[in-house]
């Protein structure tokens, strides 16, 4: 069982920047990728961006292309969420999951991001 701990959200203004943490322990070994998600209120989770650990592959959502960057290091079994240009509905809670060879999917807790002036 792996187990996710996000960092980094805050309180920004629209326009601003965060990087987000994803720190993963516990059974690392067998994973295939690590996503970021969104999830507000009444809204069904997005994924907003993918980073494969074999071929390094990366995918975002339209909404945040141009603007949010998905990093990994592996020697620290990070993955990280650079955003900028943050707009009003950036806002949410920033999910980190990790999908393993079977397909099961491990989640975080999540980490509180507002953007508002």
């Amino acid at each position: 069982q792996v187990q996710l701990v996000e960092s980094g959200g805050g309180l920004v203004k629209p326009g601003g920047s965060l990087r987000l943490s994803c720190a993963a322990s516990g059974s690392t070994i067998g994973i295939r990728s690590t996503a970021w998600y969104r999830q507000n209120v009444g809204k069904q989770r997005e994924e907003v961006a993918r980073i494969g650990h074999d071929d390094g592959s990366i995918n975002y959502a339209d909404s945040v292309k141009g603007r949010f960057t998905i990093s990994r290091d592996s020697a620290k079994n990070t993955v990280y969420l650079q955003m900028s240009s943050l707009k009003a509905e950036d806002t949410g809670i920033y999910i980190c999951s990790q999908r393993d060879w079977r397909m099961t999917n491990s989640w975080g807790q999540g980490t509180q991001v507002t953007v508002s002036s």
